[in-house]
């Protein structure tokens, strides 16, 4: 029997265990039909799984404490107990319920993900092509057009740019690692945003910098890990708040953006050194607490391993705002709010001033969603001699959702 396959739920008369709260339904239209799309960030549940937007009413009936019984006593008979029976397990199969199933399907997959070897593209043929030959035609499209001047001005240490998806805008993807054409590093430290690490709060709980020692694997290559980096790093374990226990680098996005353009932009061989950054939510209430105390020594131990053959790539975006990120008001009455927030983060992100920087953010507890403050603060405290120069700043407003991403690039 498939493993994690074999606890499908089996009662007429037990509560039916609820849809997975982490799951996103969006109603589309597929051949001329409506139809009911379940989104899962996580990818337990297989792509593209849908149902008939007739099951609306029954999904809505599925909320922890309801039995088939109940279930079909709410529909007046209308569908039977044996076939309401066979549309549970359709769902419990196919993890969309919290159920006992999808615990052991969802934990089978992380642990086969850990024991491999390498990171497997997770955004190839959505964000960008997944044919090789494409991706290059593409990416030497998108180069090709730039701006000269980008080129001109490289970095001496590291970049801070976007993670948004390229589809948003490409352009900042363009003229930030331009940049980067003249350099050839033979190491590349990737600092850059965890998304996912709250989906697995007893794996990363007090762990502050995820590493992974997998080699990520891309359209267009192959890159290495630094195995004596990390080796270095995970041998200080809990003192500086750093693990390779890597299932938050599965489905992240932020390393896997950065790493496809650095890829394109030097033919030379490199090794990668991949650190997830995790929330510093904690740091804005207790400035002195635990956290800051693995912060400082984290970065001491990797200003021991740093030397001048190592390039830093710090990935994140700034403001998450609008009804999409839990405020009130739609987005475009917060924009000018928020880059005026912008503006001053990015202008003690150019002048190397961490502590400014933190105190902005700390100020009514991230009011904007800083996502890019972790790494970005981490990078700042670790090379405070050096300063930067703006790239590009934009506004992604996505009207539909009354939501809106802000994102920018830094050269250093």
């Amino acid at each position: 029997m498939e493993p994690g396959r074999n606890k499908l739920f089996n009662s007429v008369e037990s509560p039916v265990p609820p849809i997975r709260a982490d799951l996103q339904l969006f109603p589309v239209q597929h051949n001329g039909d409506n139809v009911l799309y379940f989104h899962d960030s996580l990818g337990y549940t297989p792509p593209n799984f849908a149902l008939h937007h007739e099951a609306e009413t029954l999904l809505s009936l599925i909320n922890g404490s309801t039995s088939i019984t109940d279930i079909c006593q709410a529909v007046d008979g209308t569908i039977s107990k044996n076939q309401l029976l066979e549309f549970i397990q359709l769902l419990d199969r196919n993890c969309i319920l919290a159920s006992p199933n999808y615990k052991i399907t969802a934990e089978n997959k992380e642990a086969a993900f850990e024991a491999s070897a390498v990171r497997k593209p997770s955004l190839a043929g959505e964000s960008y092509p997944e044919d090789s030959e494409e991706l290059k035609r593409h990416l030497s499209g998108l180069f090709s057009n730039n701006d000269i001047k980008h080129v001109l001005s490289k970095p001496k240490k590291g970049l801070y740019a976007p993670h948004i998806d390229p589809r948003v805008n490409q352009q900042i993807y363009a003229d930030a690692f331009s940049t980067l054409r003249n350099l050839k590093p033979k190491r590349v430290v990737v600092l850059a945003t965890a998304h996912y690490t709250g989906y697995y709060p007893n794996v990363y709980n007090n762990t502050p910098f995820i590493g992974s020692a997998k080699n990520f694997e891309l359209p267009i290559g192959r890159l290495s890990s630094d195995e004596k980096w990390l080796k270095y790093l995970s041998d200080q374990g809990d003192k500086i708040g750093f693990t390779t226990k890597d299932r938050a680098h599965r489905i992240e996005h932020s390393i896997e953006i950065h790493l496809l353009f650095a890829r394109h932009i030097w033919n030379h061989d490199f090794s990668i050194v991949p650190i997830l950054v995790n929330s510093f939510d904690e740091l804005l209430y207790l400035p002195d607490g635990h956290l800051q105390k693995q912060i400082h020594s984290f970065i001491s131990t990797l200003r021991k391993l740093d030397d001048d053959d190592t390039f830093y790539l710090v990935s994140g975006d700034l403001a998450h705002v609008g009804r999409k990120f839990g405020d009130q008001n739609p987005a475009e009455k917060l924009r000018s709010k928020v880059e005026t927030f912008d503006e001053q983060f990015l202008n003690a992100a150019i002048r190397n001033q961490p502590k400014k920087l933190f105190e902005q953010v700390r100020k009514d507890y991230d009011p904007f969603r800083i996502c890019g403050f972790p790494p970005l603060y981490t990078f700042l405290q670790l090379f405070p001699e050096l300063s930067g120069d703006l790239i590009g700043y934009h506004w992604w407003d996505e009207k539909e959702r009354e939501s809106a991403v802000s994102f920018g690039a830094i050269r250093y």
